[in-house]
């Protein structure tokens, strides 16, 4: 059974973790990546506004296996910022993925957002099934080589005030 929680002792680190190795083993990405990952998901929890920012964790019997936030700083035009989505290997097909992406899109929502965007990069097929289900549109390509290879960097966004999936009254 999977279970969601907001911040608890450890979550940077562990959520820093699943990041490092899964895209360490199965992308080669190397230490610059894990430590970006490992700096931004610091700086978004030290000025974490719940009014805008949302972070979970979901738990799989007392661990977390996977993540996923919803960053409003520095957005404009009522725009959030979706980020450190992960899921443990081991714990995918338990439904951690679609219910940290459930709890994110209603935060959205319910928050009053109207466009949600994120950074991703081609091959994340598991990833891309959410984001394509749910609407998201390729809108930005660019190739990125800071991680220790290549990657095509895409940029999606949702218009969620114009989406069929809008649940505004």
């Amino acid at each position: 059974m999977i279970e969601l929680s907001g911040y608890r002792p450890g979550a940077l680190g562990r959520v820093t973790e699943l990041h490092g190795a899964y895209y360490g083993e199965n992308w080669g990405l190397d230490l610059a990546f894990e430590a970006e990952v490992a700096e931004e998901l610091a700086e978004f929890l030290r000025r974490l506004d719940p009014a805008r920012d949302s972070f979970w964790l979901a738990h799989r019997a007392g661990v977390a296996v996977g993540s996923i936030a919803i960053d409003g700083h520095g957005e404009t035009g009522g725009e959030a910022h979706l980020r450190w989505f992960v899921v443990d290997p081991a714990a995918h097909g338990t439904g951690a993925g679609r219910a940290l992406f459930t709890a994110a899109m209603a935060f959205c929502r319910e928050a009053g957002y109207g466009r949600v965007v994120l950074w991703t990069f081609a091959g994340l097929a598991a990833a891309r099934t959410f984001y394509d289900r749910e609407g998201f549109q390729e809108t930005e390509t660019f190739e990125r080589s800071s991680w220790g290879r290549s990657v095509s960097m895409q940029k999606l966004e949702l218009d969620l005030w114009n989406s069929s999936a809008d649940l505004r009254p």
